[in-house]
């Protein structure tokens, strides 16, 4: 099609197959999967963000997973920047890159070559905004985000402080918009060529099925014991990113019953999916995959290769 590298990405609601197919696509086309995972990066917290195991991987090599450490700060320009490494690296074992993964953030920064604004940091200012979070709550704090930049606040969740935080820092240093710096960064054209498929269900209830059958896995898996170590080892402020920690905290301390907080685990990643596919939907290159329309993982897998196949020779 032209000069430029070709990469795949596989993306989608969590528990949507995302994690199977990339390494299905490795085996077929001599690749290495990119992880695009927001929760994944970090050591520890393995079960919530349903980090692939080294049976799942099927000795694919997987990237920029399990690899930082729980206390650390790690931005979508991070991301970019050791995306863009290992991609390169890959490209020059001859293999192709895969980049695989459900934060779409992440996805869409490295895919559009997003250059992000050298705004720094006021460091004194983003502990200010963390101490407002703590006494006056999330919600308040993003209101902030809401008044001063409405088109950025639509596309950062409440929650997510990191997200909220960073905008609300970088308009403070620089007197302009988060919004409209994000929209400047992505005037350079990508340096890739790239197809990006997507995951999802007709019959949205054959997705919460899964999300729900993978709660109940991850528990029996030890979730309650990995989540407990975050939360008395002091490092659940991270880990409150990730759906299936923070859910926990009112069992840990005798308000909640388990099988509530599990409800309420669910109940979240619902949500999240439902968050997540809002996000993919506004990227119109996506082309997607209706995984109810098969009823073999194998047939999935097909409609893959005849999707990069058609790609290849327009």
């Amino acid at each position: 099609m032209n000069d430029k590298p070709f990469v795949l990405a596989v993306c989608g609601a969590t528990a949507s197959g995302k994690t199977w197919l990339g390494v299905e696509l490795a085996k077929k086309y001599n690749g290495e999967v990119v992880s695009a995972d927001s929760m994944q990066i970090y050591k520890g917290l393995d079960i919530a963000s349903a980090k692939p195991t080294e049976e799942e991987m099927q000795g694919i090599p997987h990237h920029l997973i399990d690899f930082l450490e729980r206390d650390s700060v790690f931005s979508v320009a991070d991301y970019v920047e050791l995306a863009n490494k290992k991609i390169q690296e890959i490209l020059e074992r001859g293999k192709l890159p895969i980049i695989v993964g459900g934060t779409g953030l992440y996805i869409d920064s490295l895919i559009d070559n997003v250059k992000f604004s050298e705004a720094g940091s006021d460091i004194d200012f983003r502990e200010s905004l963390y101490e407002f979070a703590r006494i006056n709550g999330n919600h308040a704090l993003y209101e902030k985000l809401v008044n001063a930049d409405p088109v950025s606040a639509e596309s950062i969740h409440e929650n997510n402080l990191v997200r909220v935080i960073r905008a609300l820092e970088v308009m403070h240093i620089t007197g302009r918009k988060f919004s409209e710096l994000k929209a400047e960064s992505k005037l350079e054209k990508s340096p890739y060529n790239s197809l990006i498929i997507g995951l999802n269900t007709a019959d949205r209830s054959m997705l919460y099925d899964r999300i729900n059958k993978r709660v109940d896995e991850m528990v029996e898996n030890g979730l309650i014991d990995e989540a407990r170590e975050l939360y008395t080892s002091g490092f659940m402020a991270t880990a409150s990113n990730a759906i299936g920690y923070k859910e926990l905290i009112p069992y840990f301390e005798n308000t909640m019953s388990l099988d509530d907080c599990i409800d309420k685990i669910k109940q979240e990643t619902r949500h999240y999916a439902k968050r997540q596919l809002t996000w993919f939907r506004k990227n119109e290159r996506i082309r997607w995959i209706i995984i109810d329309d098969f009823s073999k993982k194998y047939e999935i897998l097909e409609k893959c290769e005849k999707a990069i196949a058609n790609y290849k020779i327009m």
